[in-house]
């Protein structure tokens, strides 16, 4: 099998790292794109359109150290990393951007407890694996 566009799932978690670590050595082997997806979910009963436009700039702004961690980490290995940042339910968020962008497989940590938002997630781990259209590889 050969991949030519890898999604990797980052929540800043160690467990998130370290299936980056093996989505970065993938990318590196097979010469594919390589891009990492993070999701702030949505307010649950947002009063206003600013309230998901605000909630979208502090996604942006906590996952910058992140995202500037696992850069460092592709580039260290010669792999250009690509970020997305979005707000959106995880799990619908990243099955609709791997559908739109057509990725061959999706990276995963098993169970990551967010460094960020303090809290496990195991259940999106899951989802994913069930609803993701191609090839999954979770990490442990």
């Amino acid at each position: 099998m050969e991949y030519k566009k890898i999604l990797h799932g980052l929540d800043g978690s160690e467990g998130s790292f370290k299936a980056l670590e093996h989505a970065v050595e993938l990318a590196r082997r097979f010469g594919a794109e390589l891009h990492t997806i993070s999701v702030e979910e949505v307010p649950h009963y947002p009063g206003t359109v600013g309230e998901v436009v605000e909630a979208k700039q502090a996604a942006n702004g906590a996952y910058g150290q992140v995202m500037q961690r696992a850069r460092l980490i592709a580039e260290e290995q010669g792999v250009e990393l690509q970020s997305h940042v979005f707000v959106g339910h995880e799990v619908k968020t990243i099955v609709e951007f791997i559908k739109e962008r057509g990725f061959d497989l999706l990276v995963i940590g098993f169970m990551g407890h967010s460094a960020l938002y303090d809290r496990v997630m195991g259940s999106t781990c899951q989802g994913l694996v069930r609803l993701a259209g191609g090839a999954v590889l979770v990490v442990k």
